[in-house]
């Protein structure tokens, strides 16, 4: 994992002068002509790891990354719309895609108006967030979605013990990555409950108990948005953490571009790309993406796990055991998510990238699509649909280099980065 540094996105072929041309219409200044030439900016922007680097084995990191400046995909677009748009960082206005984009995005408008009533969501993540359920109703209440409360019934905060009151120590960069989680769940299946699991340290022992913890309680979808390095001892952390038939467990893929982590290897999980998601008018769908690359070490991870078994549903040829990933889902922080945090930051909104976002997301549609067969493994239900409509195939965009070139490169049909594609509505996620 790599350490907390900031990193930026720089402008495409249109060059720097333009930025002063956009700065204008941002204010509201600008003319039509000079919203169209605004609108074709590059996503600009500089971010900063919500976690540092984990100090030994079997510790993990979680994967958020909040924009600190810039001009995200969401203020392009509004440029382009005639509006106003804040600078990312500016934590008094939301400043990337909300619960509406996102919906539409993927298909999931009338499914999330009508779905996931007495659903649970599960989000996994270490530490507390003393502020979880007062930062997650100002995101609720912003964007129009029902209220999600301890006091209604549908929000729960519990340690890996399962304890409401004796949680572990708070931890500020953590925090982020709960609010990016509870956030995503939210903004896709606004009617389900939440389950917040918080383990009392980042090491795969600890949130391995919260996900048993998580099932334990009813959960039936359980998002993990952290990583770490592959280990001898992944096959013993599968059977004791992950294998959960009847649950659908989703794991981020990892932020460090090609390359295999855990627990996004295990074979138990559906493992989860990030895409750059951009809106579209010349498509019928109106969204694109592409895969995520920052740098060749810095954009959604995929590759070839050393030690973890191939589940028998996966049948590429150039990778002998588990390949990562199954799924995608936005996770570039420059076309990132809206949230809502207040906990060791100014209080306020903030864009957040990393497949930290995809994890929760698709954990979400699959609360979407009705509770799992007993017995089944959902990481095995895109599969099923493979190549049809229920996915939207992403075709370009590479997150480093490698042998088999589809482990890193997307093309049409299965690739690491990637997997089978992206949600068009919950068809490829139901058993």
């Amino acid at each position: 994992m790599r350490d907390t540094h900031p990193h930026r996105w720089h402008l495409g072929r249109m060059g720097a002068g333009l930025l002063g041309v956009a700065a204008l219409v941002f204010a509201g200044l600008g003319t039509a002509a000079q919203a169209d030439a605004a609108a074709s900016l590059t996503p600009h922007v500089t971010w900063k790891r919500a976690c540092s680097q984990p100090a030994k084995a079997g510790e993990m990191a979680c994967g958020a990354k909040r924009v600190t400046s810039g001009t995200t995909a969401y203020a392009v677009q509004r440029a382009k719309a005639g509006h106003a748009a804040p600078d990312a960082a500016d934590a008094a206005t939301p400043s990337g895609y909300g619960p509406t984009d996102l919906q539409a995005a993927y298909g999931l408008t009338s499914a999330a108006a009508s779905k996931g009533a007495g659903e649970t969501i599960a989000i996994v993540d270490a530490y507390d967030d003393p502020n979880a359920e007062a930062d997650l109703a100002k995101y609720r209440s912003y964007y129009g979605l029902p209220a999600c409360t301890t006091a209604g019934g549908c929000f729960k905060k519990v340690s890996q013990t399962g304890s409401t009151t004796s949680l572990p120590t708070a931890d500020s960069g953590w925090a982020e990555e709960i609010s990016l989680d509870l956030d995503m769940a939210s903004a896709v299946c606004p009617k389900c409950n939440i389950l917040l699991v918080e383990a009392k340290s980042a090491t795969m022992a600890n949130l391995g108990a919260a996900v048993n913890r998580a099932v334990t309680l009813g959960a039936k979808y359980v998002s993990n948005s952290y990583g770490g390095s592959e280990s001898s001892s992944d096959s013993s952390y599968d059977s004791s953490y992950f294998n959960h038939p009847g649950v659908a467990i989703t794991v981020s893929s990892g932020d460090e571009g090609y390359g295999a982590e855990y627990p996004a290897a295990s074979r138990y999980v559906t493992a989860v790309g990030g895409t750059a998601l951009t809106k579209a008018a010349s498509t019928t769908r109106g969204w694109t993406e592409s895969v995520w690359k920052t740098s060749s070490t810095e954009g959604t991870g995929s590759g070839c796990s050393a030690y973890d078994t191939k589940p028998t549903w996966q049948t590429d040829t150039g990778c002998t055991k588990r390949t990562i990933s199954d799924v995608a889902a936005v996770a570039d922080p420059a076309t990132g998510v809206s949230v809502y945090d207040s906990y060791g930051i100014t209080a306020g909104w903030y864009t957040f990238g990393g497949t930290s976002a995809s994890s929760p997301i698709i954990a979400a549609v699959y609360a979407l699509g009705g509770v799992p067969s007993s017995g089944s493994y959902p990481a095995k239900f895109p599969y099923a649909v493979a190549g049809t409509s229920a996915l939207n195939d992403v075709t370009t965009g590479n997150n480093g280099s490698c042998s088999s070139s589809y482990l890193c490169t997307a093309k049409t049909g299965y690739d690491g980065p990637t997997g089978w594609g992206t949600p068009q509505g919950v068809s490829g996620f139901t058993g």
